[in-house]
């Protein structure tokens, strides 16, 4: 093992890079995440500050450019449009391990790293969460999706809980691989320490698999090419085939229908003809229809405001809407816009939605539940926000088209599996190709449709069991964590001085 880390750093930096970059999807290798911070923290152990932020830039790098190189599939804009998203995505997110790298040199020369390594990468992903760019996708948590029990603990802790885990793992391994300390107690520490957390789970698990309370919800998967959709020689041709799949998800006989991101190229609340056609279905079958839209409004000072929309259809000529409030940055609208008007001008193939301002909560069979429009899945205190606000379901409408069969959408849909299991909250999940299903509280998957086919299903939502400590206090273990690393370093610090 010694000759492993003989190797060059920036060899160690990219191959742990690879190793962690690989346990996402679509690869399963999650145990991978187990040991992939290894060379990373042994080259950070060993050199100085300004080494450990290039280092950590190149592991950063090739993490994400590894986990999520579907950035660059997006069908939807030009060759080169795509290319400078990936490479800027990546050089971006990398930054954000530079500046751990160099944080660790600076506190490694104070006290012991190795104890204050897990709270480190705890802060790091915390703060990649926050303001316009934030980016909770890529957190470590998405690589685990395939060991439930052991991340049931994110209904106290969020995603941070799993992240601090498995960092402690990657610390006590490389303790026992380098043979500093008596080593045959940490071998055990990790073994109890996961098993407990592997029954722990498993038996939380059961509690959400029963409900006295069900709500029968048809999900449309229509699998329209999302380039050809707002064609208009097919548009007549998608809102008849849409309108035919509104018939079959009838025959089912749900409580209510969920339709995809953009189900109908038109403006529905401003196309009479469309919303009328909706509508009528909605009034003589008496079950609710929630589809995705886009709205155009009127700003006060008379400018033209576009909305990534979705609205619900009771029966009886009743609609609301829910304006998309988290917008994809760079593909819905130029980040900082709104304070530099100019920075609108820029035209690369994105969107210029406004942000929506409210959290709607709809009713359905005396059941609240409130709806995230693709991306917005991502975003932890969203759906945390709606479940406080009283939602006892989750509905997520998106068009992840875009992005073919990468993996994008399969990390998608596990995403919303880690917004379940934080909140306890059942969700479903309707995308125009896939992947659709519904996911339990628990996080276990049911009725999940292939990605590229067309299906119109049905599935039984258990209710009643809806909001964690997490959906109340949100990121207060990721705040500990920080606080912690803030703490410990200058008390080590005092400590190697005396």
């Amino acid at each position: 093992m010694n000759s492993f880390f003989n190797r060059l750093p920036v060899h160690l930096a990219i191959g742990g890079g690879l190793i962690t970059g690989i346990s996402y999807q679509p690869w399963h290798f999650g145990f991978l995440a187990w040991i992939g911070l290894i060379p990373l923290l042994h080259v950070w152990l060993n050199h100085s500050a300004k080494d450990n932020a290039r280092l950590g830039y190149l592991f950063g790098m090739t993490h994400n450019l590894v986990a999520f190189y579907w950035i660059g599939f997006n069908s939807g804009a030009s060759f080169w449009v795509v290319l400078l998203s990936l490479i800027a995505a990546v050089l971006y997110l990398g930054l954000f391990w530079a500046a751990a790298g160099w944080i660790f040199g600076r506190v490694n020369l104070l006290g012991n790293g190795l104890t204050l390594f897990p709270f480190l990468i705890v802060s790091m992903e915390w703060i990649r969460s926050f303001g316009a760019l934030g980016f909770p996708w890529g957190n470590i948590v998405l690589s685990q999706l395939e060991f439930l029990p052991l991340i049931q603990i994110m209904e106290v802790t969020g995603s941070y809980g799993v992240t601090l885990w498995v960092s402690l793992i990657n610390v006590i391994l490389y303790i026992l691989i380098q043979k500093f300390e008596p080593n045959k107690k940490l071998g055990l520490f990790i073994f109890i320490f996961l098993l407990g957390l592997w029954f722990s789970g498993k038996s939380r698990m059961k509690e959400f698999n029963q409900s006295n309370r069900v709500l029968e919800v048809g999900i449309l998967q229509p699998n329209i090419d999302p380039n050809a959709k707002w064609d208009f020689e097919m548009k007549t041709e998608t809102i008849a085939y849409m309108d035919s799949l509104h018939g079959e998800a009838i025959l089912l006989n749900p409580d209510m229908i969920v339709f995809p991101e953009t189900a109908y190229p038109a403006y529905l609340r401003l196309n009479r003809t469309v919303r009328k056609m909706i509508q009528s279905k909605v009034d003589s079958s008496a079950i609710p229809v929630l589809t995705g839209t886009v709205d155009r409004t009127k700003s006060a000072t008379g400018d033209k405001q576009y909305f990534n929309s979705s609205m619900f259809f009771t029966p009886n000529h009743s609609n609301y809407l829910y304006n998309k409030l988290h917008l994809v940055p760079f593909a819905e609208y130029i980040p900082f816009s709104t304070q530099i008007p100019s920075l609108k001008n820029l035209n690369f193939g994105q969107g210029n939605f406004t942000h929506g301002t409210e959290y709607t909560v709809f009713e359905c069979d005396s059941t609240d539940f409130s709806n995230l429009i693709c991306y917005e899945s991502s975003i932890p205190k969203l759906v945390s926000q709606f479940v406080k606000n009283g939602a006892e379901m989750i509905s997520i409408q998106t068009n992840d088209g875009w992005l073919g069969n990468s993996a994008g959408p399969y990390q998608h849909y596990d995403i919303a599996r880690i917004r379940a299991i934080e909140n306890r909250v059942p969700i479903v999940r309707s995308a125009n190709t896939g992947i659709s299903g519904l996911i339990l509280a628990n996080g276990i998957s049911s009725n999940e449709q292939i990605l590229g086919e067309m299906a119109v299903f049905k599935v039984s939502v258990p209710l009643g069991n809806s909001g964690s400590f997490y959906s109340q206090y949100g990121d207060i273990f990721a705040i500990i964590c920080f606080l912690i690393f803030c703490l410990l370093g200058p008390i080590q610090c005092i400590r190697k001085n005396h």
